[in-house]
């Protein structure tokens, strides 16, 4: 399986957000990539009030994320606000393209770090595991790489990839943890882990007047054994990476940690 990486940096506009998904899209099918994965917020980046700008999934800016996916032959994954019944919404993962419909919300809200996410997000209530092309790909978000279990089921649910958009917070020693934390869910779930996050705002010399996590870069493709196969630094940049799905049977082969498993 190819797949894309498209580290970029979000505004506060979903519609200019939307055009330069259309162009990164249009690069990576270029490249031959069967995905293409969006960060976390690829919508409107965080820092601003989420509600003016969420829209449901059949509204006009997910219908935009499809029209790219049919004109591009790609399965597009990008993350996005939806409204929810409590007068908060939804950090939701849109997934679409190559047959494929669905969507996830995050299950893990980001309250740490002097942040509250879910002052102004709602909870996700169910995992998801989408077959593209014959290749079972789970779904995760950002702050849920925290949480091993969530890896695991993914993993009992058969996944062989697992896509992780972010929007991952700066501060010390953060970036150091983003990698030990995507190596190790690629340990627990001997499973390919796709960590694409939203670049830092630095490197393109803006700095959002807020605390909001609002991307450091360094996105990651980590083999199913752990390994770095490739990553990004902290600017804007589209990766395309080609994933050996057999590396997965031969890790749970090697290391089967899933079937050992006492509790």
């Amino acid at each position: 399986m190819r797949i894309a990486m498209s580290q970029l940096v979000s505004g506060t506009d979903p519609k200019r957000n939307l055009l330069a998904i259309g162009e990164y899209a249009a690069r990576a099918a270029a490249e031959g990539a069967e995905i293409v994965v969006f960060p976390e917020a690829a919508m409107a980046r965080f820092g601003i009030p989420l509600g003016p700008v969420a829209e449901p999934l059949d509204g006009p800016w997910a219908d935009g994320v499809r029209d790219i996916a049919k004109h591009t032959g790609l399965l597009v994954v990008a993350g996005m606000f939806t409204p929810a019944e409590d007068d908060r919404v939804s950090n939701t993962l849109l997934i679409t393209g190559r047959g494929v419909d669905t969507h996830y919300d995050k299950l893990h809200l980001f309250d740490a770090f002097g942040f509250a996410e879910s002052d102004t997000v709602a909870p996700g209530n169910r995992t998801v595991v989408a077959e593209v092309d014959g290749v079972h790909v789970g779904f995760a978000t950002c702050y849920d790489i925290r949480f091993p279990e969530l890896f695991r089921r993914l993993a009992d649910e058969g996944a062989q990839v697992i896509v992780v958009p972010a929007s991952w917070g700066a501060g010390p020693g953060k970036r150091e943890q983003w990698e030990l934390l995507v190596r190790a869910r690629a340990l627990d779930s001997t499973s390919w882990v796709v960590a694409c996050g939203q670049a830092d705002p630095e490197s393109v010399g803006t700095r959002p007047a807020t605390s909001a996590p609002t991307g450091i870069g360094h996105s990651l493709v980590v083999s199913p054994l752990g390994e770095i196969r490739a990553g990004l630094g902290a600017a804007p940049e589209l990766l395309t990476v080609d994933l050996d799905l057999s590396e997965v049977e031969e890790a749970r082969r090697a290391v089967p940690v899933l079937a050992n498993r006492r509790l």
